[in-house]
């Protein structure tokens, strides 16, 4: 049997014990632990103690007044949500609470309805507050994470260059230079390449977390960029031993969206299929109008991926590590940012998965409607650089 939520408190801090005594049973019904002080004085020992989530305050009492009361209570913990209760309300009272760090106003008399329903809102606001904190605590800790990260992921790369070039320095005393210097300059090569993909995810990153990622919306055509980037993996496919094959149909696929960010998207997801596939395997981009959307599937007969990693999949820095998965490069980013695009675009991505028989991708996109007034910005960098070159020749 699990175990009962812990209770909230509330403090209630009025000289008048009617006051008192009907706060508390009104939110003890709630299932509130309320505890109520005479004073102020009594009121902020009773705050310091207990580390309420919630205090009610009366504004006319003896000794410590309520507004001082409300500047003490956030002075301890800002988080703590103050709702002021006063018999004299008028609006300059109202505004100096409120200027003094109270969250709401409630007068003399109240029903048991309005004191309810001020605690719940107040302490919804406080709720949010906290996962709003926390929410900035995790990010500022993902970025100290994501640098440790990749300042480790450059310096590797970078150490293995110095050593190669170490190597190619002391090569024209040695037998077979040119071929060795060859070696050693496509080793080279290669991790200059890593460092490339790492900077570019880096900055892919950060351009999504400083929400510049996608603000372009115009009409893509989906096709098109499927074509380019298998066109553009050709060699690299041929390399692993992997077929590639586009099964789209022949109208258009057009989504609105950020031309790049889609390039990027269908590229992490292309590549993915080349890499983790099996030699003689076959990647198969296939795409579909439905409903108002348009469906791409990115299909591979590759490794597959466990069930107990697909829910990790979309995760920054998530890398699968099984004995039957194939072991690339890569910083385990692309997937994160593909879903960060998909989710920017008002899309959907998932994957289905089956270990030794491959994965598919399927992602889900709205399909492009036409605007009033708005023109066709789907022509390829070719078309217009040629529109271009026909203006200046006029």
């Amino acid at each position: 049997m699990s175990e009962p939520a812990e209770q909230e408190t509330i403090v209630i801090i009025d000289d008048d014990y009617a006051i008192r005594l009907s706060c508390k049973k009104i939110l003890s019904k709630m299932g509130f632990r309320a505890e109520t002080f005479e004073d102020g004085a009594q009121g902020l020992e009773g705050v310091a103690r207990l580390k309420p989530g919630l205090a009610v305050v009366d504004l006319k009492m003896p000794g410590i007044s309520g507004m001082e009361v409300i500047a003490r209570i956030h002075e301890m913990d800002p988080e703590i949500v103050v709702v002021v209760i006063t018999g004299y309300p008028t609006i300059d009272t109202a505004v100096a609470a409120m200027k003094c760090g109270a969250y709401d106003f409630l007068p003399k008399p109240f029903s048991p309805d309005e004191l309810r329903l001020i605690v719940n809102r107040g302490l919804e606001r406080r709720r949010l507050a906290i996962e709003s904190r926390r929410a900035e605590v995790e990010r500022a800790l993902l970025k100290r994470r994501f640098v440790t990260f990749v300042s480790h992921q450059l310096q590797t790369p970078l150490v293995a260059i110095h050593q190669y070039l170490s190597v190619l320095k002391n090569l024209d005393h040695t037998e077979d230079a040119a071929a060795k210097r060859q070696q050693w300059f496509d080793r080279c090569l290669a991790r200059t390449g890593e460092m490339q993909t790492i900077i570019k995810d880096w900055l892919t990153l950060a351009r999504i977390e400083g929400d510049t990622l996608s603000r372009q919306r115009v009409k893509v055509d989906l096709k098109r960029i499927v074509a380019d980037i298998l066109a553009t993996y050709e060699e690299m496919a041929g390399q692993n031993s992997v077929s590639l094959e586009a099964r789209m149909p022949e109208d258009a696929c057009c989504v609105r969206g950020d031309r790049n960010c889609l390039s990027v998207l269908f590229d992490n997801l292309i590549v993915n299929a080349i890499k983790y596939n099996k030699p003689g395997g076959k990647v198969t981009v296939s795409g579909e109008a439905r409903e108002g959307e348009i469906e791409i599937s990115v299909i591979d007969t590759g490794v597959g991926i466990p069930e107990r990693y697909r829910q990790l999949l979309f995760d920054e820095f998530f890398r699968v590590e099984d004995e039957g998965c194939k072991k690339t490069a890569g910083t385990g980013l692309g997937l994160a940012i593909s879903k960060k695009i998909v989710s920017e675009m008002g899309g959907s991505i998932v994957v289905e998965s089956e270990v030794d028989a491959g994965s598919t991708f399927r992602v889900r996109l709205l399909a492009f409607r036409a605007q009033a007034g708005e023109e066709d910005n789907n022509r390829s960098p070719d078309e217009l650089s040629s529109e271009e070159d026909t203006d200046r020749g006029r």
